[in-house]
């Protein structure tokens, strides 16, 4: 089992590295970040903006097979927080990181949690219940859901949250930014209220999101193993329909939703990106989106290695959910 998780591991840590290096390459060979100072009056001299562009290691007119040498090596032999070099703004991209993963790990987690947890039991029950109208209902509202984007559900809900406080006349829920300016003024349970208060519509949409999907592929899961000749030998032994269900039905119909799980976090994380932006949350889905707008290729390889790291550790917590499921991967 271990030297299973460890294999499995080093799988995922050698295709991290190779995404952020095909990310940096794919950045510096198609963004323009020189365009960052043209058009400026009085003009700056080209020499100076080749010496700005030489710092950052963003210069075009260098080769990108040796800027990414350079990049690489920098990994190597810089200290921690320059290893990945500074963004177009003279950030260490690294700094960014650390300040910008807490916001968005906060949203990532519990959005992905609640997503799978609602959508594989919305999915069991609409398999158990197949054709009656809570499945109807289930299956209308996760269509509808899956076909609106992530951004329209955001800002749907904070046209209804700004009703609802405009109704009760008091500022119920806050979804400005993933704090409020008085927050580090707070301290103690107050401020985790407050970081709360504005975590709650951004989850909702993730979670929402996230449960139409899981709920989908669940169900069909589910029906199928429902007419699985274990079920029926499990009846037949006398176990009750509902001991059957769980014991042996849920469990055998989970094994390819860990999977399932692991790479739908790639879209989750994409779909949390467009939430930042939304209701302004300076995480690393906003970094990312900023990355691109600017032309900042250290910041968009950044972000990629953050993405990446993110799905390496959801994609173990699948196989570690997999194992725990199937007795047979851990022989």
């Amino acid at each position: 089992m271990t030297k299973y998780l460890l294999r499995r591991f080093a799988n995922y840590a050698i295709l991290t590295v190779v995404a952020t290096v095909f990310a940096y390459i794919a950045a510096g060979s198609f963004f323009y970040p020189r365009r960052r100072w043209l058009g400026q009056n009085p003009p700056i001299p080209e020499a100076s903006i080749d010496a700005a562009l030489n710092e950052l290691n963003m210069n075009d007119k260098v080769p990108i097979l040796q800027r990414t040498w350079t990049w690489l090596s920098n990994i190597v032999v810089k200290p921690w927080s320059q290893k990945l070099g500074k963004d177009i703004s003279g950030q260490w991209v690294i700094d960014q990181m650390a300040m910008r993963a807490g916001v968005s790990l906060r949203l990532l987690i519990a959005g992905a949690l609640l997503g799978a947890l609602i959508g594989v039991a919305l999915g069991v029950w609409g398999a158990v219940r197949q054709y009656k109208l809570s499945d109807q209902v289930v299956s209308y509202a996760s269509y509808i859901l899956i076909s609106t984007p992530t951004f329209v559900g955001g800002l749907l809900l904070m046209v209804v949250a700004t009703k609802l406080n405009q109704a009760l006349g008091t500022q119920l829920i806050r979804f400005s930014g993933s704090y409020s300016p008085t927050y580090h003024a707070q301290g103690g349970m107050t401020a985790f209220l407050d970081s709360v208060n504005h975590l709650i519509l951004p989850t909702i949409v993730l979670a929402a999101f996230g449960a139409a999907s899981y709920s989908r592929y669940q169900r069909s899961i589910m029906l199928d193993v429902l007419g699985s000749d274990f079920i029926r030998t499990a009846r037949a032994k006398g176990a009750t329909r509902n001991h059957a269900l769980v014991k042996h039905g849920v469990r055998v119909a989970l094994i390819p939703m860990s999977t399932y799980f692991a790479y739908s976090f790639g879209t989750l994380v994409a779909g949390a990106a467009f939430l930042e932006m939304i209701f302004s949350w300076a995480g690393m889905g906003e970094y990312g989106i900023k990355a691109v707008q600017q032309s900042d290729v250290n910041a968009l390889a950044g972000n990629v290695c953050f993405t990446s790291i993110v799905i390496l550790f959801s994609s173990m917590l699948s196989e570690v959910l997999y194992a725990a499921l199937d007795p047979r991967v851990r022989v």
